[in-house]
């Protein structure tokens, strides 16, 4: 059978037990929701087959990490902020885990020595500490470039030489942390905003990604974790212009002040959001990933290393 959706929440066709909900429903629409509930939840946990999903350093115990030799580990970047009216906190931080977690599942299948590591919970908001009744929890950037320097650090001692920082924030601008750690570290450092794996342009999943809250953001919360979004709370997440055509037009750049530049920190119409665009959009860019990231843990090192 197809995916079925119950009020908000998308229960994949493998997911044990969908059948017997799209049954229930049949015959009673709460009993029907609250089955698609407990179903969800089973789902998470049991969708790898296994409790301990080995490619989740939160997860695995050390008689295990100790028995493999690791090519790649993942350190995914998120933020804690509010996202328009309707979208937890934490949104940055189950997109971008989400996102590291399946990508590495999907190498790690494939035979490569992948691990993600937890998730850096807070980044760059310094423009957001106006927003009224806010409680936004921001790190300067050199804050966040010292922890994600301390952990490469780390990975380099304990013979990692190949690590990802996957970025699930726009204000975490985490090129110069490259550019800092080059000829600092032995470790090939490179970076990803999961936004920009170029698949949106081939399938056409939205109508508009927006900015911050909007549609590609929701979408995604409609999919990974519906029980947190409240679409009905939000606003229509229109951008207020400056004064400055060149702003305006994206040629000159400024730190945006989101209490200015939003009514309640959304750039984007969420409206047009649904769960499978969400899925959709997450199975295609973590299919991109985990291909680069079994192609990485696959190549050998050298003075060269990548050309």
């Amino acid at each position: 059978m197809a995916s079925l959706t119950v009020g908000r929440i998308l229960l994949p066709r493998q997911a044990p037990g969908t059948a017997i909900v799209a049954a229930l429903i049949q015959g009673n629409q709460r009993v029907g929701q609250a089955c698609a509930r407990a179903v969800f939840a089973l789902h998470l946990l049991t969708e790898t087959g296994s409790i301990m999903r080995e490619w989740v350093l939160s997860e695995a115990n050390h008689a295990f990490v100790r028995s493999k030799k690791w090519e790649v580990v993942v350190l995914p970047c998120g933020a804690t902020e509010e996202h328009n009216l309707h979208l937890p906190y934490g949104t940055d931080n189950l997109q971008v885990q989400t996102i590291a977690e399946r990508a590495c599942e999907i190498a790690y299948k494939k035979g490569a020595a992948v691990m993600c590591l937890p998730t850096i919970p807070y980044g760059v908001n310094t423009n957001h500490l106006k927003v009224p009744g806010a409680l936004a929890c921001s790190v300067n950037p050199a804050t966040l470039y010292a922890v994600i320097a301390d952990v490469v650090d780390s990975m380099e001692r304990q013979g990692i030489r190949k690590m990802l920082l996957l970025n699930g924030h726009g204000g975490n601008e985490l090129k110069p942390v490259l550019r800092t750690l080059h000829h600092q570290s032995e470790v090939f450092l490179c970076m990803c905003d999961f936004w920009r794996i170029p698949v949106e342009r081939e399938k056409r999943i939205f109508t508009d990604m927006g900015d911050h809250g909007g549609e590609m953001e929701t979408s995604m919360g409609l999919a990974l974790f519906p029980q947190f979004v409240k679409l009905e709370q939000a606003d229509p997440g229109v951008i207020n212009p400056t004064r400055l055509a060149a702003i305006n037009e994206g040629w000159v750049g400024i730190t945006r002040p989101w209490h200015l530049a939003t009514a309640n920190a959304g750039m984007g119409n969420p409206f047009p959001a649904t769960a499978e665009k969400g899925r959709v959009f997450v199975e295609a860019i973590t299919t991109r990933l985990g291909e680069f990231l079994a192609e990485l843990a696959a190549a050998p090192m050298n003075e060269r290393f990548p050309y």
